[in-house]
């Protein structure tokens, strides 16, 4: 009896995990992102123009509704080169389709910061990202989106200074 509800149960997990809707790509964005520093800097915090490339997962769970998993290398922080930093985010987007073309998406990121060893920055950030997805065929896309920082991204052994990332990107995409 255990062997046949064990079998049975492989069985349902197997035919949901091929039934799903799994779609790969890779994604290309321009990065404009800022610190939002508390308190406020005496110094000019100007943004940085950067980019952004990724590899990701759809795993559709219905027409409406698909899970979009990534791994992604960004380019953020301010112009000034002591305030850059750059990180591999893993965004767990939540993506609605409101059309056949066009999606609203929405969900947390946990990020790692890839720049120097020693700089002042905390290794590990987490943000909140939404976005929207305009599919220009079956295949290619664009999209816009925003991830506001929760995390302080200074190391707080070294300042009492908080400073958060605001990344917004605009990119473009192939589904394969």
């Amino acid at each position: 009896m255990k062997k046949l509800l064990l079998v049975s149960v492989l069985m349902f997990f197997t035919t949901i995990s091929f039934s799903q809707d799994v779609r790969y790509g890779v994604r290309v964005a321009i990065n404009n992102s800022n610190l939002k520093f508390d308190p406020d800097v005496d110094f000019e915090n100007d943004t940085r123009n950067g980019f952004a490339f990724a590899g990701f997962v759809d795993f559709g769970f219905s027409e409406e509704l698909s899970l979009r998993t990534e791994l992604q290398w960004s380019a953020e922080g301010g112009k000034d080169e002591s305030i850059r930093a750059d990180y591999i985010h893993m965004p767990l987007l939540l993506k609605l389709s409101t059309s056949d073309r066009f999606s609203l998406m929405a969900g947390p990121q946990a990020s790692l910061k890839t720049w120097k060893d020693t700089d002042g920055f905390a290794t590990f950030a987490f943000s909140g990202v939404i976005g929207a997805e305009y599919m220009i065929t079956s295949e290619l896309f664009i999209d816009a989106r925003f991830a506001y920082g929760f995390t302080n991204i200074l190391d707080e052994d070294l300042t009492d200074v908080e400073a958060k990332n605001h990344v917004l990107q605009v990119g473009f995409g192939i589904k394969i």
